[in-house]
């Protein structure tokens, strides 16, 4: 096994190692060759945990995307025609792209690009930054052979981001924006180079032309980060803030709020469920202090599309019903606070835990992350086999009740200090003897 593989398989979860699988199995029944490339390998490399899988296939895609849907249950959640790509979200949380290896060329500054297939060499060589421009061959043939055409490796092992092109941020000037995601969350350097590259651009005005579209991605992408508020006052201070809307720069900022709730991402678990839901409540939190008109001019400049706006719109509403119930007084064993939380969609807790003003409702929803959950992750594996096998309602009653006797089990009662008895020396008495 190559040590590039053993390296993946060692940052990759069960679920993403199940969804490399399937997506490897449906690509090797097409005889289509198949690479993971981009975030995913620069996210290895460099030592972090894998966010999103990253494919690439020298052929049809999208239609290796369809194929990979119908035989997993995953669902694909946008599709883009024009570079022949698709993002889809499997049943477990886990995300992906797969898209076609290609060429991209531009005739003008933040226009379509002129997409043409290509070998998976050439499209590492039209990337943006060489530490997004190494990729993995996950064929049998080759499995594991390191694609490294832009000596990306050695960028990331020094902590540099480096462009590409001379005429990238020209070309998609929405990498000016992700060059400062990328600083600030990686904690990289830019690259002398690169520095003045960004700052021709930024003197023909280069940011000018990103499409709504793309500043709308890109807004997504900031919300699911670990550390938005760093991401967004690094923005700011770049002059590139105000492209999402102008009110974000001002009186009506709020990354005090944003800053609030990056902490409440530490409380729910780190998986692709509790990712995926932070989207909701971090776009709300942001525009928390706009009007009405201010939110409706920024969903028209990023060109959001309705389920995104429906996350955020629609959560306030969808959140009471779960603050509600965590207020019943009916709730009185910790079991009952584990099933309603653990039945909530994420957005809906990340928002009770950010707005909620209710006691009753904070401290059941800590408890819940601080006690309730390690509780149930110290159950064994073998306790688990013991009920049975999963799936069948058998299972899911056994499991329920195994959960409600773990949580709502008494700590046996400590026993008593009892003091040892005193023990009373007995001075030993004289015998006079008679003469």
């Amino acid at each position: 096994m190559s040590d590039y593989i053993y390296m993946l398989d060692s940052h990759l979860s069960p679920d993403q190692a199940q969804v490399v699988s399937d997506v490897q199995g449906v690509a090797a029944q097409t005889g289509l060759n198949l690479f993971l490339a981009g975030g995913a390998m620069r996210d290895m490399l460099a030592g972090f945990r894998i966010r999103d899988l990253d494919f690439v296939v020298e052929g049809p895609a999208l239609k290796v995307a369809k194929t990979v849907a119908e035989a997993t249950g995953a669902k694909i959640q946008s599709s883009d025609d024009i570079r022949k790509s698709a993002e889809l979200c499997f049943p477990s949380g886990v995300t992906a792209q797969i898209g076609m290896s290609r060429q991209e060329k531009y005739t003008r500054t933040g226009g379509k690009p002129q997409v043409s297939p290509a070998t998976i060499q050439e499209d590492l060589r039209c990337r943006d930054f060489t530490c997004n421009a190494v990729a993995l061959s996950l064929n049998k043939a080759s499995r594991g052979l390191l694609l490294d055409p832009m000596n990306g490796l050695a960028d990331i092992e020094r902590k540099e981001l480096r462009a590409i092109s001379g005429y990238g941020f020209y070309d998609d000037p929405s990498r000016l924006l992700r060059l400062v995601r990328f600083r600030v969350r990686l904690g990289f350097t830019v690259e002398e180079r690169t520095s003045m590259q960004v700052a021709n651009a930024r003197e023909a005005e280069a940011e000018k032309a990103i499409p709504g579209k793309a500043l709308g991605e890109e807004l997504k992408r900031i919300g699911l980060e670990d550390n938005p508020a760093e991401i967004l006052k690094a923005l700011e201070d770049e002059g590139l803030l105000a492209l999402f809307s102008p009110v974000l720069v001002g009186a009506k900022s709020n990354l005090l709020g944003i800053a609030k709730l990056e902490k409440l991402y530490r409380l729910l678990p780190e998986d692709a469920r509790s990712r995926l839901g932070r989207w909701g409540p971090f776009v709300w939190v942001l525009t928390e202090k706009f009007g009405a008109k201010e939110k409706q001019a920024l969903v028209k400049q990023c060109e959001l599309p309705k389920p995104d706006v429906d996350a955020w719109q629609k959560l306030e509403l969808r959140a009471r019903k779960l603050e509600t119930a965590l207020r019943s007084a009916r709730i009185r064993k910790p079991s009952h606070v584990y099933q309603i939380v653990n039945a909530a969609p994420a957005d809906e807790v990340l928002f009770a835990l950010y707005r909620s003003t209710l006691k009753p409702v904070q401290e059941r929803l800590r408890n819940h992350f601080q006690k309730y959950l390690p509780t149930v992750q110290e159950i064994t594996p073998e306790e688990w086999s013991s009920i049975g096998k999963p799936g069948s309602p058998k299972y899911n009653k056994l499991r329920d009740e195994l959960i409600a006797q773990r949580l709502d089990r008494r700590p046996p009662r400590p026993k008593p200090d009892v003091a040892p008895p005193v023990v009373v020396p007995v001075e030993p008495q004289v015998v006079r003897r008679g003469r």
